[in-house]
């Protein structure tokens, strides 16, 4: 590495936190989960987006789903059929803070083959709350992400409309265990 690429490096690196040292992260046990080999967070860029956004009207629900996902996979993670394997809280963060956090969570959620989330982002009174604007952002990150199947709010008793449930897609590394596993049964 020159010096150049380094000074570069250590400037955009300045206010990054490893995510090791983040309260806000919280890890489920899961079974079956083996860490995969991906590149280094730092070679990744955050590509989600910092620009001007249209707030969601409090009465507008915090959903997605992606085009061919059954109907009945996005009525079992609506009633929270599916348990979550690991809740982020974006609850006071600064928007730039919570755009860091998710994309670290997100990229180490795939690592570790995890398929169901929680994320909290608190409530408001307010469209111009400052819950409503992470929760807007929210509705405009997700989808950014590939692995991202569908989200919804969650249920009352895990935060309601100031949290939301995310399903994620099947890695390969997933369906390839899951396919061995099932042809060990048929032998």
């Amino acid at each position: 590495m020159n010096p150049d690429d380094k000074s570069i490096f250590l400037d955009a690196m300045e206010d990054v936190q490893p995510l090791k040292h983040c309260s806000d992260i919280h890890w489920q046990p899961a079974r079956h989960t083996r860490v995969v080999r991906q590149p280094d967070m730092l070679q990744l860029d955050n590509f989600l987006t910092s620009e001007f956004l249209d707030i969601l009207p409090l009465g507008t629900p915090l959903e997605f789903k992606r085009e061919g996902v059954q109907q009945g996979v996005i009525d079992k993670l609506r009633s929270g059929k599916y348990s979550q394997q690991a809740s982020l809280s974006l609850l006071r963060q600064p928007v730039e803070q919570c755009r860091q956090l998710l994309f670290s969570f997100m990229h180490q959620a795939g690592r570790d083959n995890l398929r169901n989330l929680m994320i909290i982002h608190g409530k408001g009174r307010e469209d111009r709350s400052h819950a409503n604007i992470i929760r807007s952002y929210l509705a405009r990150w997700l989808p950014e992400f590939d692995e991202v199947q569908a989200f919804c709010v969650a249920q009352t008793h895990q935060g309601g409309s100031g949290a939301c449930y995310v399903a994620l897609r099947k890695t390969a590394q997933a369906k390839q265990e899951n396919w061995e596993r099932h042809a060990k049964r048929s032998r």
